[in-house]
């Protein structure tokens, strides 16, 4: 698995809509505020953020006040499936992919090395990831910067 700049974005820019508000609420985000606050290239990140509105991560509100704002609590959303939506499967090879699987050109599959050894790589992979939502990440951070006050 390798993040692109598009899953970086993604995940940068749903982590900060994560964010709760003095109120504790998830904020409501115009994409100039997350393209200036992340400095992520406006054009790209609308791409990104209508492509987590299509997969039901994002809404977003028209007019005045408006925005993208998450569509399920920050605790329910996992780095995970944004990385999928953005990048595609978590698999190094496509033969351990449990998304878009395809047979590889080793003669035995079942036994090749290097396809047991990939198998590992992305059920580690997809532990962490599917295991961390966007609130474990601002716990995590937040916790952090607890660390550096003192």
């Amino acid at each position: 698995m390798r993040l692109s700049k598009r899953g970086e974005y993604g995940l940068r820019a749903m982590i900060l809509m994560a964010t709760p508000t003095e109120d504790g609420h998830p904020p409501i985000v115009q994409i100039k505020e997350i393209s200036q606050r992340e400095k992520i290239p406006a054009k790209f990140l609308e791409q990104i953020l209508l492509a987590l509105k299509n997969a039901g991560m994002l809404h977003s509100k028209m007019g005045v006040g408006g925005g993208y704002y998450l569509a399920r609590p920050a605790k329910e959303i996992t780095l995970g499936q944004i990385v999928r939506v953005l990048d595609g499967p978590l698999a190094p090879v496509k033969c351990v992919s449990q998304m878009a699987y395809e047979p590889c050109g080793c003669p035995d599959e079942e036994t090749c090395g290097l396809r047991l050894v990939m198998s590992d790589v992305r059920n580690a992979i997809s532990a962490l990831l599917d295991g961390t939502s966007l609130a474990d990440v601002n716990n995590r951070v937040d916790k952090v910067r607890e660390m550096l006050k003192t």
